[in-house]
C-alpha cells in the first residue's frame, strides 16, 4: 500500500505485489463528445521534458484532434498555476487555465480557497486512498526523490551527499531547478536539505534547509540561477538539485554531451508527490475531465513512467503486469528508493510555508531564470 505517512516505502518485488481490482476504464460517450464541442482545453506549467509530457500531451491530441490545446507557461511553478487561476476567474479565453498539475501542499490549499472543482476519473478506484481528496478535488498522479544531477565533464569528484555540497571545491556550482519562494521542486528541495541534518520534514526542516542554502550561499557554493539541462551543459550550474524524473530526463536529453552522473543523496532520501485538479473556473470542464481520463488511465500513466516518473497508479499496472519490462529496466535500481520518506501534507504545508517566508531574509539570494 502506498502511504503518505512520512514512513519509509520500499519499492522491492514484495511491495510490487499488490493485489487490486483492475480497471480498464474509457470515458463515457457523453463526456468525449461534450468535450469536443468544447473544442478547447488549457493547460499550464507542463515542459514536454518533465515527466513524459511532450508525449502524454502529443497522445491526447491525436486521439482527440477536434480538442485544440493551448500549453500556458510550461516553466510556471506551482504557485503561479494557482494565482493564474485566480486572475482568469472570470476569463473564458484560453488564457484561462482548464487544469493544474502542483505539488502535494498546493491541492488542499486550493480546495480551501474555492480554486477547484471536484471530479473522479474512470479509474478513481486504484488511486490510492491517502493520495486523493475523498470528494475528488485533487488526486496525486506521479512521484521521484530528490537527487543531483552532476555534469562531470566538469565536476570531478561527483557528490553523494548534500553535507558534500558544502565542500569549496563545488565553488559556483550548486543550483536549485526552481525558485524556493515560488517552485515546489525547490521548496522542496530546501526540506531534502534540512532532513540532511537531521530535521523532520516540516516547519523543522525548513528552518534547517534555510540554514544549510545560507551556509552553501556564504561559502559561494550556490549559483541562484535556475538550473535546467541548458544551464548544466553550458556549465552555469553543473550539479542541480531536482527531481530524479527530471534529472533522468535531462540526462537522455543531453545525449551523453556533457557526461553526467545522477545521485540520489545518502543522507536525504525525499520522495515529493504531485497533484492533478481542474480549475472551478474552468472555462472548458468537459475538456478537463477528458484530459484527466487521459492521464490516469493505463496510456497515460505509462506515458509519465517513460518520462521516469512513478506514476500513481504504478503498483496497480505492475500487479496486473501492464507495464513493459523494458521500462523498469530503465529506472533506478529500487534500493534507491528504500529509504525514501514521504512527508505527509500538513508537513509539506509546514516546510512550505517556512521556506517562502524566510528565504530573503535568511539566505538572501535571489533566485533568477
Amino acid at each position: 500500500m502506498f502511504k503518505f505517512t512520512g514512513k519509509l516505502l520500499s519499492l522491492t518485488a514484495a511491495s510490487l505485489m499488490v493485489t487490486t481490482a483492475f480497471v480498464a476504464a474509457e470515458p463515457s460517450a457523453e463526456l468525449v463528445a461534450a468535450a469536443k464541442a468544447e473544442g478547447k482545453l488549457s493547460t499550464i506549467a507542463l515542459p514536454h521534458s518533465w515527466c513524459g509530457y511532450g508525449d502524454v500531451i502529443g497522445a491526447f491530441k491525436a486521439k482527440y484532434p477536434e480538442i485544440t490545446v493551448t500549453e500556458l507557461n510550461p516553466d510556471a511553478g506551482s504557485a503561479d498555476e494557482l494565482e493564474a487561476v485566480r486572475a482568469n476567474k472570470d476569463n473564458k479565453g484560453p488564457q484561462a487555465p482548464d487544469v493544474l498539475d502542483v505539488g502535494l501542499a498546493f491541492g488542499p490549499a486550493a480546495q480551501k480557497e474555492g480554486l477547484l472543482q471536484p471530479y473522479k476519473v474512470s479509474t478513481w478506484d486504484s488511486i490510492p486512498a491517502d493520495a486523493k481528496d475523498p470528494d475528488g478535488h485533487w488526486y496525486g498522479d506521479y512521484y521521484g526523490v530528490m537527487s543531483f544531477l552532476v555534469n562531470t565533464d566538469i565536476v570531478e569528484n561527483v557528490p553523494t551527499s548534500f553535507a558534500d555540497l558544502l565542500k569549496p571545491e563545488y565553488a559556483g556550482q550548486v543550483a536549485l531547478a526552481g525558485d524556493p519562494r515560488t517552485s515546489n521542486q525547490a521548496i522542496l528541495g530546501v526540506l531534502a536539505a534540512g532532513m540532511s541534518r537531521g530535521a523532520a520534514p516540516g516547519a523543522d526542516s525548513a528552518k534547517a534547509g534555510l540554514e544549510f542554502f545560507k551556509e552553501l550561499n556564504a561559502a559561494g557554493n550556490f549559483v541562484p540561477v535556475i538550473g535546467k539541462s541548458a544551464s548544466l551543459a553550458q556549465g552555469t550550474t553543473p550539479i542541480i538539485i531536482a527531481w530524479d524524473y527530471n534529472a533522468l530526463s535531462w540526462r537522455d536529453g543531453l545525449q551523453g554531451n556533457p557526461a553526467t552522473q545522477i545521485v540520489v543523496p545518502s543522507d536525504a532520501v525525499l520522495a515529493g508527490v504531485y497533484v492533478q485538479a481542474i480549475s472551478a473556473y474552468a472555462p472548458n470542464p468537459n475538456a478537463a475531465k477528458l484530459w484527466m481520463e487521459h492521464l490516469y488511465s493505463d496510456e497515460g500513466q505509462i506515458g509519465w513512467l517513460k518520462g521516469y516518473c512513478h506514476p500513481i497508479r504504478f503498483n496497480d499496472l505492475v500487479a496486473n503486469k501492464k507495464v513493459p519490462q523494458e521500462l523498469l529496466d530503465k529506472l533506478p535500481p529500487a534500493d534507491a528508493y528504500e529509504k525514501a520518506v514521504f512527508p505527509t501534507v500538513e508537513q509539506v504545508n509546514a516546510n512550505g510555508d517556512g521556506v517562502k517566508a524566510g528565504w530573503d531574509a535568511t539566505v538572501g539570494a535571489n533566485v533568477v531564470e
